[in-house]
């Protein structure tokens, strides 16, 4: 008998936990993921940088092969009162399945691999002319998501790990991504509905990405931190000596 109490009562509660993460608004939840990334917004409430470990899983659905990465991500991000949003300078250091580089100080991007010895230097702002559909720059444009994409709710709504899932379809026609679903934390969710501020919490736990191809890459952030303060070096890159700089168009995977 006290056994079925006990399975009843967790269950009303789980339930009833259920019903109030679907009752909060749409709009709240993307505000939580907008709101410290806009230049509108005060100093003290936005990210203005963050570090974390990253887990990338890609898929490539032509071979139907999956490959698995991991490394460390760097943003830094640049607001404007006169923009709607941040601009960012960004480095993802790859360790694994191979090293590589991928920098930009906000000008400039490079894709460096040092086995290869080949760096890629490309203008980021034909980059961001895109941003809204490039999943390399999808971050530099989180305080505008919703004038880039269409936003609603994911399935399932809320995730075990305990966020909320959005489902983003691009505004225009992208060749690079058809989907995205990205988890937003119940952390900077809450902190939005009750304290109607935001930064201190890095709103994002995952991406999953899907081309119009069926390709797919989901990355997950782990061990984030915010507002440390990086240093401006980080999203240099000064081109070692022997390594060949290689043209855009060759596009070396990355």
């Amino acid at each position: 008998m006290l056994k079925r109490l006990v399975l009843s009562l967790f269950l009303s509660l789980f339930t009833l936990a259920i019903v109030e993460a679907a009752e909060i608004p749409l709009n709240d939840v993307v505000a939580a993921l907008e709101t410290p990334f806009k230049g509108q917004t005060k100093s003290s409430e936005q990210i203005h940088d963050f570090s974390a470990d990253f887990f990338q899983e890609s898929h490539i659905s032509s071979i139907g092969r999956t490959q698995h990465g991991q490394g460390a991500v760097y943003f830094k991000f640049i607001t404007s009162l006169k923009e709607d949003s941040s601009l960012a300078r960004f480095r993802w250091e790859y360790h694994q399945p191979s090293v590589q580089e991928i920098i930009s100080d906000g000008k400039t991007m490079w894709v460096y691999i040092p086995e290869n010895r080949q760096v890629i230097e490309s203008d980021i702002s034909k980059i961001s002319a895109q941003q809204g559909e490039n999943p390399v720059t999808f971050l530099s444009g989180l305080g505008n998501l919703s004038q880039d994409f269409s936003i609603s709710w994911g399935s399932p709504r809320i995730v075990a790990e305990g966020g909320y899932q959005l489902h983003l379809i691009p505004r225009k026609e992208s060749q690079l991504i058809q989907q995205i679903e990205v988890v937003i934390s119940e952390a900077a969710v809450n902190m939005w509905l009750k304290k109607g501020k935001t930064g201190d919490v890095f709103p994002i736990m995952s991406t999953l990405v899907t081309d119009p191809n069926g390709n797919r890459t989901a990355i997950e952030f782990r061990d984030v931190q915010v507002n440390q303060k990086l240093a401006g070096q980080l999203f240099t890159f000064k081109r070692p000596d022997g390594v060949e700089l290689v043209d855009p168009g060759e596009q070396l995977g990355f």
